[in-house]
């Protein structure tokens, strides 16, 4: 027996209804986190050459905290530091 007085919906009649709601995220109504916090600028990190020959960005007010080891390092010295031999 069929109830003429309920609606059914067919698959027919859910695949649009489930494709229309994966293009939701593609519409731009959440609020996503990326555009509430602050954009840091570039000044306030300076790039580091690490041993293994990559470089790191260190915050500047980490740099003016730190203890300087050796203030006058020879070409000879840093290539040695690298692990490059002449």
């Amino acid at each position: 027996m069929k109830h003429k007085n309920k609606k059914f919906i067919s698959r027919r009649g859910i695949l649009p209804i489930l494709g229309g709601s994966l293009l939701i995220p593609f519409l731009g109504f959440g609020n996503t986190i990326i555009n509430q916090t602050p954009i840091e600028t570039d000044e306030d990190y300076q790039t580091l050459l690490k041993p293994d020959g990559s470089t790191v960005k260190v915050k500047t007010s980490t740099l003016n905290k730190s203890k300087v080891v050796n203030k006058k390092v020879s070409n000879k010295m840093f290539l040695n530091w690298l692990g490059k031999k002449l």
